[in-house]
């Protein structure tokens, strides 16, 4: 159901499929990368250079681009990389962009929650948002910057006050949970994490992460006490690295891996390709949660389809029972910061 790699090699996986594309679909594609010079900006920039379906690559951070893009000019891949400086700079850096990932802020420390980053990080959503609705309000908005279930609706709202919202083009990217629950599951189960496919529902935060393996593919099943264990596995994910780095930063490397994964999705539809599906945090209804991660058709203007929940066992029931509350809380949260300012 879910899109996933495309060829036996990881990497070429985030490639895209550059082949099978008649003349009229290599349209050029233009994606931005906001907070290109971080630890989740530098790899993902790298793995958007790598792939053939990008034809250019404008990076924007406020500091220390131009080394970043020096650096990656010199891989022999045709993606054009440009560095855009300081916020002076900012609204030439998504001049005529496609595609716009934000992966700016700050990253989680020790004993940090996503909500503590709030803050500082929504300022920074909210200033790259309006950059946005000023000069691309029809580029597809991929944001990474935490905490997500408060920074969507944070860009949704400086969207509305512009006069340029479209619910379809800004997505939460929640891919990491997805990449996540991939591996666990094939850990778990002694299977090949490159054809395993685990829809992941909700939002992107401890109880409202909703990994819904009663859905996945290959069809598989586990004892309650080891169910609960792997669901919350998934949903305490980052906090894992985070101890694990003992300081020294978040999940940057399997961060960069999915966004440069949802990336590519967006790219690929842009160009016309069918049947690219991925979760992403959006604009819903189909929970009482104005915001909520669900399975996506993606097309030229982004959200195609919403696939909803499909069917839910018992279990995941009550995991939707106790992400609800927590998504309303966040959501609410990111839109009263841009009303109330």
């Amino acid at each position: 159901m879910f899109s996933r790699v495309l060829k036996p090699s990881t990497i070429i996986a985030l490639q895209g499929n550059a082949r099978n594309f008649s003349t009229s679909q290599q349209r050029n594609v233009k994606v931005a990368v906001a907070g290109a010079s971080g630890g989740i900006g530098q790899p993902l920039s790298l793995l958007l250079k790598q792939s053939p379906l990008v034809t250019e690559l404008s990076l924007y951070d406020i500091v220390h681009t131009p080394g970043v893009a020096a650096d990656l000019s010199h891989i022999d891949s045709p993606a054009k990389v440009i560095a855009y400086n300081g916020p002076d700079n900012l609204k030439a850096a998504f001049k005529g962009c496609d595609v716009i990932i934000i992966p700016a802020g700050v990253p989680r420390k020790p004993g940090m929650t996503r909500d503590d980053l709030f803050n500082t990080n929504a300022s920074i959503v909210r200033d790259l948002a309006q950059a946005a609705a000023d000069v691309c309000p029809k580029a597809l908005i991929g944001i990474i910057s935490n905490p997500v279930n408060s920074t969507v609706p944070i860009a949704s709202e400086v969207f509305k006050k512009a006069g340029k919202l479209d619910p379809n083009r800004i997505f939460g990217v929640t891919t990491l949970d997805v990449v996540r629950a991939n591996a666990f599951i094939a850990e778990a189960k002694g299977l090949n994490p490159l054809e395993v496919k685990v829809p992941v529902i909700g939002g992107h935060a401890g109880v409202t992460i909703m990994p819904i393996l009663s859905q996945a593919t290959p069809s598989v099943s586990f004892p309650s006490d080891q169910l609960k264990a792997l669901t919350e596995r998934i949903q305490e994910a980052g906090t894992e690295v985070v101890k694990a780095k003992a300081g020294a930063g978040s999940a940057t490397l399997s961060m960069a891996y999915a966004g440069a994964r949802f990336a590519i999705s967006l790219v690929r539809a842009i160009k016309g390709e069918s049947n690219v599906i991925e979760c992403a945090y959006v604009r819903s209804d189909v929970t009482e949660a104005k915001y909520f991660s669900t399975p996506l058709l993606l097309g030229k203007n982004g959200i195609e389809k919403n696939l909803g929940l499909g069917t839910l066992n018992e279990f995941e029931k009550q995991l939707l029972k106790a992400a609800i509350p927590e998504l309303k809380k966040s959501i609410q949260k990111g839109e009263d910061f841009v009303n109330k300012k």
